[in-house]
């Protein structure tokens, strides 16, 4: 992943080497040491992979977005392709998330297919797993929760009983999204008030709201994003009305382009 795209910006690469004291192209293209599933060292490596993508769009079209929006760790390739903050902080704001997540531990998350959200929520109430929170809104019927292992392990059978077409638990460390992320949002938002944000020279879909970031109100809502669902079918609803939008998905893979065909036949925006 990535690959074409490091000797093509020596410049980015450099500087995010000298900010995280690792070579991203040892990482990505030979991980060495095992480390690239670890999500101190995947979110900076998707970050640089993402941002360095748009640039490259931008290279060869010369052509700017009207809006962007991007899935949780996303959101920063897209502020950044906003103008809200430059490459070099970008890499600082990511390592720094990243190794406040990586430490936590002791949770998990799974993917809950054929359910609404609304419906997710009734069904792990009546159960009594009040522990487990919604973590990604990732269609009308795609939701991610996010808990206690033992409380997903016990939802599962709940769910699919409640109409539930596939539960899956994700390989990921902890329970992201969620209140159990609640102490690195407060280390987080205690580090973002170090920096000095511009505002976007286009509008850019908060996670954690669904609309349009405003200036005064970022920080907060990249804080706020670690123990706050991703409120991916929403920001995509709110694309959908702008006059004739046409999407394009930037970086490898095709999930999220896949997601926006489901939000459209799944719902009435």
């Amino acid at each position: 992943m990535g690959a074409e795209l490091f000797t093509r910006f020596p410049e980015q690469m450099a500087l995010a080497g000298a900010e995280l004291g690792y070579s991203l192209t040892e990482l990505c293209l030979r991980d060495p040491q095992g480390q690239l599933n670890q999500t101190q060292f995947t979110q900076p490596a998707l970050f640089v992979v993402d941002s360095l993508t748009f640039l490259n769009r931008l290279v060869e079209t010369g052509e700017l977005p009207h809006f962007v929006a991007g899935h949780s760790l996303g959101e920063y390739a897209a502020l950044f392709a906003a103008g809200v903050f430059d490459f070099k902080t970008g890499v600082k704001l990511v390592k720094q998330r990243a190794a406040l997540m990586g430490r936590a531990s002791g949770g998990g998350m799974a993917a809950v297919i054929g359910l609404p959200a609304d419906r997710i929520r009734q069904t792990l109430n009546e159960a009594n797993l009040t522990s487990i929170d919604m973590a990604n809104l990732n269609s009308p019927r795609q939701t991610v929760i996010s808990g206690p292992v033992d409380a997903l392990t016990a939802s599962q059978p709940v769910l699919e009983k409640a109409g539930a077409q596939w539960v899956k638990r994700l390989p990921v460390s902890a329970a992201f999204h969620s209140r159990y992320m609640a102490e690195a949002e407060r280390e987080f938002a205690g580090f973002l008030e170090g920096f000095e944000f511009k505002e976007p020279r286009f509008p850019v879909l908060s996670n954690v709201t669904g609309q349009p970031h405003e200036l005064p109100q970022i920080k907060n809502m990249l804080a706020s994003q670690i123990t706050h669902p991703v409120r991916w079918t929403e920001s995509v609803q709110w694309l959908l009305r702008q006059p004739a939008p046409e999407f394009f998905e930037l970086g490898p893979g095709n999930v999220l382009a896949g997601l926006v065909k489901r939000i459209k036949t799944e719902s009435a925006v």
